[in-house]
């Protein structure tokens, strides 16, 4: 017989029930992560840290001439 349990990871004792669990022989953890965010999104905030798109200014006034131009 299986079981399916959802345990929210943000509570202390939460964390510890996981680290006892994954010590016992008879128990499979199968981590089911969500994206965050829609893939759309999820891509934009790689390419950002990426770097990519990106436009890099060496100062402010350099910015601003981009800006309003």
């Amino acid at each position: 017989m299986e079981f399916t349990i959802k345990i929210d990871q943000r509570k202390k004792e939460a964390k510890a029930l996981i680290e006892f669990l994954k010590n016992l022989s008879f128990v499979e953890i199968e981590l089911q992560e969500k994206p965050r965010y829609n893939p759309e999104t999820e891509k934009a905030i790689q390419d950002a840290r990426n770097g990519i798109g990106m436009t890099k200014f060496n100062s402010l006034v350099d910015f601003r001439k981009q800006l309003y131009s």
